[in-house]
């Protein structure tokens, strides 16, 4: 079905992630309507990003034979996910800033669809590569926070950005090989996997010692670091699905204590 052709090429899984992550940070701070409305902000802006991703690897993922790509396969035309994107980046971007996130949340959302873009169009080939990801994560809690008024702790922004960075090296890792035939030299290209892997398996381990400081719940520390083991032992492919996991998890600890570590209050 077309639809689902659609969903497939806006790499489905880690968008609905990023959307749940998004919804349950907001419905911490605020009414579970807004919430959602903000999660809607989150998930076109993501399948604005997903779906320039498979547009620009079209030709690399034809010569690679990818069998989980429709436009590659030709199954989709390319044309209806171009028109696609710039319906989601326009929903993206009127719900962002005219809905509860606000001007200055809705800019700071914004900011990191536009990262998950420019990674596509010219950081994923450079040294620079895990910038993007940097920034967007850390905007996107940022932003939620932002919404409310609220001033962001300077651990949340760092949380962030190194979830960007564990899923950046975690989620090359599986095509590494694949991506350096095609020309793509990344920082994780260029460092290889068991490099990329540690850089992913010690940003959890970090992220998961921040956790466990803020909000004393000790028990976040040992799971950040089985997780961190994990990927090593794992196969590849399951790295970046990983990442996600604990991403959830570490997410739903938070909703569960409430607001009141999300927040500098004055």
């Amino acid at each position: 079905m077309l639809p689902m052709r659609l969903l497939r090429t806006s790499h489905l899984g880690p968008t609905l992630i990023v959307t749940l992550v998004s919804t349950l940070l907001a419905s911490s701070l605020t009414s579970f309507a807004r919430a959602f409305l903000m999660g809607a902000a989150v998930f076109f802006g993501q399948l604005c990003v997903g779906w320039t991703n498979d547009l620009i690897d079209e030709e690399s993922d034809r010569a690679e034979g990818r069998t989980d790509k429709p436009i590659a396969q030709g199954l989709l035309s390319r044309n209806l996910v171009i028109r696609s994107t710039f319906v989601s980046l326009a929903l993206s971007t009127a719900l962002s800033l005219l809905g509860p996130f606000g001007v200055r949340g809705g800019l700071l959302h914004l900011l990191g669809v536009g990262c998950g873009v420019a990674y596509n169009f010219v950081f994923k080939r450079t040294l620079l590569s895990p910038l993007p990801y940097l920034v967007a994560f850390a905007a996107l809690p940022s932003s939620i926070v932002t919404s409310q008024n609220y001033v962001v702790p300077i651990w949340l922004i760092m949380a962030g950005a190194l979830f960007g960075l564990a899923a950046h090296f975690a989620n090359v890792v599986k095509d590494m090989e694949k991506d350096r035939i095609s020309g793509i030299k990344g920082l994780p290209q260029i460092l290889g996997s068991k490099i990329s892997l540690f850089i992913a398996g010690i940003s959890l381990v970090e992220i998961g010692i921040m956790l466990g400081i803020v909000t004393k719940n000790r028990e976040i520390i040992p799971l950040s670091v089985i997780a961190s083991m994990a990927i090593f032992t794992l196969p590849k492919r399951f790295s970046f699905p990983l990442i996600l996991l604990i991403a959830v998890i570490d997410v739903g600890v938070l909703v569960n204590l409430g607001s009141y570590y999300l927040v500098l209050r004055s």
